[in-house]
């Protein structure tokens, strides 16, 4: 729309579109949120806490914001939920939304190209709103220029014209409340972090945790699953609920193919196996990293440009995608000299460490 001379033009993406994603490998255990997800994703997110397992800490204290806020007829400070993909930071916004019975207008960072993308989403909220933003990192810095004023005062400056005929109009906008999610706090500047009031960093989820969220969506995808198979697929998740909801639905089709349709512990292991998801959560790619590094390298250093070559795979692919999850599990350190397996990985693939 155009107003007072300035094309205003609002652009609204689904949190976890391709759009808001950068590109990675199309694994079964990759925590990114896939195409092939989307449905069933929106199909198993809890609408309200009492619904959603895990992150007892985040819960209990957004339960009191909450309230407090509803008790007040106030909206909630701003929040900033941080972590990495696939813990429940957009389900969490929608659950806010919902426990404060408003609605959600959801966007995300690289989806807000120019300063007139963001006025034309907040001129369009309704009192009590909430504004959700995911990878809110990615924004553009002269969005988040504009979005400073929106945040503390409520209002949007727009500048009118041109050269020395330019003038500041202010405009009055509802109050709001804006749920940040991000993947990578130190990327977010330090003025944009100062104006949440409220910040939860997400952990990941103990298999005990998972097993819960198995068992819930296995409920309503109408998937007979017992105590030990939940936990097997739990184990295989790598502590987080995206995961373990995508590999339930494999390991659903493959025991209604290959298998009785109900799923135990053997059923959920074989089936995972075929789909060469380890008892580590780990990939035939991971997996080729490690015996990388324990055979072809004999367990010495090797640089990030050596062992990308050796994968055919881009360094930053490597050591964003591919290293997090094997350092968390301990199978691989960072030395200066390069990356080297420990005595972790040679125990996971069976191989004496001389």
């Amino acid at each position: 729309m155009v107003q007072d001379g300035i094309q205003l033009e609002g652009v609204m993406f689904e949190a976890g579109s391709s759009s808001s994603r950068s590109s990675a490998p199309m694994r079964a255990v990759t925590p990114e949120l896939t195409e092939d997800d989307l449905a069933l994703d929106r199909s198993l997110r809890p609408k309200h806490l009492d619904d959603y397992l895990g992150q007892t800490r985040v819960k209990e204290s957004l339960a009191i914001l909450i309230q407090a806020a509803r008790q007040r007829g106030e909206c909630m400070d701003h929040v900033l939920f941080s972590g990495p993909p696939g813990l429940g930071k957009t389900t969490l916004a929608t659950v806010v939304a919902n426990e404060l019975g408003a609605n959600i207008r959801t966007t995300s960072g690289p989806a807000i190209a120019r300063p007139g993308d963001l006025a034309a989403i907040l001129s369009n909220l309704d009192e009590g709103d909430v504004l959700f933003i995911d990878e809110i990192h990615r924004l553009n810095r002269q969005v988040e220029e504009v979005l400073y004023p929106a945040l503390e005062d409520y209002v949007l400056d727009i500048i009118v014209g041109k050269g020395p005929a330019a003038r500041s109009i202010r405009l009055d906008l509802p109050r709001f409340t804006l749920v940040g999610a991000t993947t990578r706090t130190g990327l977010l500047t330090g003025p944009l972090r100062d104006r949440f009031g409220i910040v939860f960093r997400l952990d990941y989820y103990t298999p005990e945790e998972l097993a819960d969220i198995v068992k819930r969506s296995a409920g309503i995808l109408d998937v007979a699953v017992d105590e030990e198979g939940a936990l097997e697929i739990a184990r295989r998740s790598r502590g987080t609920p995206r995961l373990a909801n995508r590999l339930l639905k494999r390991v659903r089709d493959w025991a209604q193919v290959r298998g009785t349709g109900d799923i135990d512990e053997d059923t959920a292991a074989r089936a995972l196996s075929f789909f060469e998801v380890d008892a580590l959560g780990l990939d035939a790619l991971d997996n080729k990293i490690l015996e990388l590094l324990c055979v072809s390298f004999g367990g010495r250093p090797v640089g990030l440009s050596t062992l990308a070559s050796a994968l055919s795979e881009d360094p930053d692919t490597v050591e964003d995608v591919y290293e997090p999850y094997l350092i968390q599990q301990g199978l691989i350190m960072r030395t200066p000299k390069g990356r080297q397996a420990t005595g972790r990985a040679f125990e996971h693939l069976g191989i004496k460490h001389e």
